[in-house]
């Protein structure tokens, strides 16, 4: 069986489809190097450049004070820092925010803030819509537009953390804690744009993120699960949803393709530092996926695997068919997994009033 990606059209590059310049901010420190090689400049230049787009968040050449006029002319004729027009935040009662941006070529992506005691955690989109079209998720009616580009993906990131700063006085200190690969979008269709976006988030020189406070979540796109293993160490998890197979294919196309022996067997191989664990999410549908059996043949799926159950109560949407478990359901599946000594925990839904809890984003540009 081949194990090409076959969901969605191919992640292009805008910039290149429409002979735009091309965007600093997704850059590594080498190519800014090479740049300024070309531009007649002296390697250090790199370095400041590199500090401003990354760890100061710069939006414009102008907002550069110590690069000479001169340099910030020439970066312009050759280049541009990619604009995200932060375009709507609405604020949800449980403290919840919901950030709405619009792209260049006029889309509309959200990432969600999720302000905690002890973390300050982002949810960031990696796709304009989606293309795995799960049945139980309103991002997936929308179909996939396009991959985001390294620059795209990072540009919600900085911008949350320069609004988040400038409230609280920090001064270009990042407020962000915690990042999740969660949002819009299927990051492992868009695995090289994500990890370049990846590294430079962890470099030193930057905002020097920790691979321990980044997670990226797949619906289990089998052969980069394996890559994602081989080529960073940040955390992975995977949305199960099901018990089964037959179960799995009604609700997530992808299964047809990576059925669950292939997920798991991806699952127990990829490596975990000490003390690590991957998470399985699984959102609860009454009536579908919520019985002890299912609970069972949960267990036995991911035994022998340093995991931890994400279950999920289903944010019922008028267009979908799905409704959400009772809780005193939800609460005997996780005991029957408590009890067979997997760590599970029923996960509290942020943002529902908004539609930025799971599943839920699914931005048009009509606004809605």
């Amino acid at each position: 069986m081949s194990n090409a990606v076959t969901f969605g059209p191919p992640a292009s590059d805008p910039d290149a489809l429409s002979g735009r310049l091309p965007d600093l901010r997704g850059m590594t420190r080498d190519a800014l190097t090479r740049l300024m090689a070309d531009l007649g400049e002296k390697p250090f230049r790199a370095k400041q450049l590199f500090s401003w787009i990354h760890r100061r968040g710069a939006v414009s050449f102008d907002e550069m004070t110590d690069l000479s006029k001169s340099l910030r002319e020439k970066l312009s004729k050759v280049s541009r820092l990619v604009l995200m027009r932060l375009d709507l935040t609405q604020v949800s009662v449980d403290g919840t925010r919901k950030f709405r941006f619009q792209t260049e070529d006029g889309h509309f992506i959200e990432a969600v803030y999720m302000p905690e005691t002890d973390r300050r955690t982002l949810c960031v989109s990696t796709q304009i819509g989606c293309p795995m079209g799960c049945a139980f998720c309103r991002t997936g009616t929308l179909g996939l537009t396009r991959s985001l580009m390294p620059g795209e993906i990072l540009a919600q990131i900085y911008a949350v953390n320069r609004a988040l700063g400038a409230e609280d006085g920090l001064d270009g200190r990042k407020p962000l804690t915690n990042l999740v690969f969660m949002g819009m979008g299927e990051p492992f269709l868009n695995f090289d744009n994500l990890l370049t976006a990846l590294a430079l988030l962890q470099d030193d020189a930057g905002l020097n993120f920790s691979r321990r406070h980044i997670t990226v979540s797949t619906s289990g796109i089998v052969p980069n699960i394996r890559r994602f293993g081989e080529l960073t160490e940040n955390k992975l998890a995977v949305s199960l949803n099901a018990s089964c197979d037959e179960q799995r294919n009604v609700l997530m196309p992808v299964n047809r393709r990576w059925p669950l022996s292939e997920l798991m067997e991806a699952c127990r191989r990829f490596p975990l530092r000490q003390g690590r664990r991957i998470t399985f999410e699984y959102v609860m549908l009454s009536g579908v996926n919520d019985t002890l059996e299912d609970a069972a043949r949960v267990a036995a799926l991911i035994r022998g695997i340093e995991a931890k159950v994400n279950l999920i109560p289903y944010n019922e949407s008028p267009e979908l068919p799905f409704r959400s478990v009772p809780q005193e359901k939800a609460e005997a599946f996780r005991d029957f997994l408590l009890n067979k000594g997997i760590l599970a925990v029923i996960r509290k839904n942020r943002g529902r009033d908004i539609l930025a809890a799971c599943g839920q984003l699914a931005t048009k540009r009509e606004g809605r």
